[in-house]
């Protein structure tokens, strides 16, 4: 992790892990980035965590899913300024561009980024010489994510 003081903004907060390209390397990304937005003060259970923990869950299936390359672990970046979290998944495969699909009657997969493109402010993707950062931004205004059910 690394933190900086920026004059503009205040303080500025960047946590950066690779992990394997696995199922188990994507639970671990969202267990570990909910940590640390712990230890940026932003406890789990606010609308914010939620929304990162949301976030992180469905880039970093992606990446493992639609990004992967054999021997190439995929990247978790967390950025945190002025109540803003920028959450930057990086992956192996320029060629396996995201796009949000139209809903489809009773399918299996396939609303990750419909997922992302809900909870997020906005999002992107950026190439890389080697494949693909793909990055969304959450901020402390996001709704609540919960839902509640009436008896």
């Amino acid at each position: 992790m690394t933190t900086s003081q920026s004059p503009t903004s205040g303080l500025v907060r960047v946590f950066t892990q690779r992990f394997s390209s696995t199922p188990r390397g994507a639970r671990l990304a969202r267990q570990l980035a909910l940590v640390e937005l712990h230890d940026w003060g932003v406890p789990e259970g606010t609308a914010l965590a939620d929304g990162v923990g949301l976030l992180v869950a469905e880039l970093a299936a992606n990446a493992v899913t639609h990004g992967r390359v054999p021997g190439r672990d995929f990247e978790l970046r967390m950025t945190l300024i002025g109540g803003i979290v920028r959450v930057e998944v990086s992956d192996a495969r320029r060629e396996r561009r995201p796009v949000v699909r139209p809903h489809a009657y009773q399918a299996e997969s396939g609303y990750g980024l419909r997922i992302v493109d809900g909870v997020a402010s906005d999002w992107g993707v950026i190439d890389r010489i080697v494949g693909k950062t793909v990055w969304a931004e959450v901020g402390r205004s996001t709704p609540s994510l919960r839902c509640s059910r009436q008896p």
